[in-house]
């Protein structure tokens, strides 16, 4: 479908290639272990999940800063669950769990395999709009750095996907044109239409049971891009 065309492809990291919530699970049931915090790892999971997709959306829209999504979102679910903890833990419980989540390099099944067919055909490129102080670490110690010729995250750009500020800077370092460019990434609104927008094909990969849509075409496992490249 897009073999002719694309040159350059563009894959997001959490949730699309990294697996954000397994390696933060794993973070989670280290760190809170370590502090003695008396809550079952998957009554915590249940309700910082959906909260930190939550603060994440306003981190995205610029309406909350890094420090506050990263207090707020733990901050939640102590409240929700009723338990008692200082801020100080709190952002101790912040701190450490940044410093531990690239310690955890579970990768989505077939990673490896897709970057291996795609890096002899096309430059392959990252834009995330995680943390530039951990997307790093995240990518050399789960061994798949070197598969990408551009790294581009949103502290770099001053602003997040969807912003069409980011996909310009990505496009710029990676001299090429959005037609000849397609985004790979989970999120409808950040990596599918805010690429789609600034002019790039994309495709959505899924793993959490969104809804169908029609915007572009949409995968479940990261070989079935292989029908499109």
């Amino acid at each position: 479908m897009y073999k002719n065309s694309v040159t350059d492809v563009f894959f997001d990291l959490d949730h699309t290639l990294w697996d954000f919530e397994k390696n933060s699970a794993l973070t989670f049931k280290k760190i809170l272990v370590e502090h003695e915090i008396d809550i079952p790892l998957e009554h915590f999971l249940e309700v910082y999940v959906p909260a930190n997709f939550a603060f994440w959306k306003l981190y995205r829209e610029e309406k909350i800063t890094k420090t506050e999504l990263r207090y707020q979102r733990l901050k939640t679910v102590f409240d929700t669950l009723d338990y008692g903890i200082s801020d100080h833990t709190i952002n101790s419980l912040s701190e450490e769990y940044i410093n531990n989540l690239s310690s955890f390099n579970h990768l989505f099944p077939y990673t490896t395999a897709i970057l291996d067919y795609l890096k002899p055909k096309y430059t392959l490129h990252i834009i995330t709009n995680g943390f530039q102080e951990i997307q790093e670490k995240k990518l050399k110690k789960s061994g798949i750095h070197s598969y990408f010729n551009q790294i581009i995250d949103s502290e770099m750009a001053g602003v997040k996907k969807p912003n069409p500020i980011i996909f310009k800077m990505a496009l710029d370092k990676a001299r090429t044109k959005p037609t000849n460019s397609l985004m790979i990434g989970d999120s409808l609104e950040a990596d599918i239409l805010g690429a789609q927008a600034s002019g790039l094909s994309a495709l959505h990969f899924c793993t959490l049971g969104e809804d169908p849509h029609e915007y572009c075409p949409i995968i479940t496992d990261l070989r079935e891009i292989k029908n499109y490249l």
